[in-house]
């Protein structure tokens, strides 16, 4: 299995929030800081509760944080 098809925005948003910690960041959302590092480098995708509270951490849309890259159709 290769990098997850789950993008993000994490890193931009947590340096627009006053440069908020990864650490901070995981202790709102209830998760390690190596969780928050594995989803911001799309080694892990969160799942879909974690990808709202991350998103509500950030006070904006869960589109706005995550993008998802369907893939490619096979001919």
């Amino acid at each position: 299995m290769g990098k997850s098809r789950v993008s993000n925005n994490i890193r931009r948003l947590r340096f627009d929030a006053d440069e908020m910690t990864q650490k901070q960041l995981a202790e709102i959302v209830g998760v390690t800081r190596q969780t928050i590092v594995a989803i911001e480098n799309a080694k892990y995708a969160p799942s879909l509760e974690l990808a709202f509270l991350i998103a509500e951490a950030f006070e904006r849309p869960l589109a706005e944080v995550f993008s998802f890259k369907a893939p490619e159709e096979k001919s």
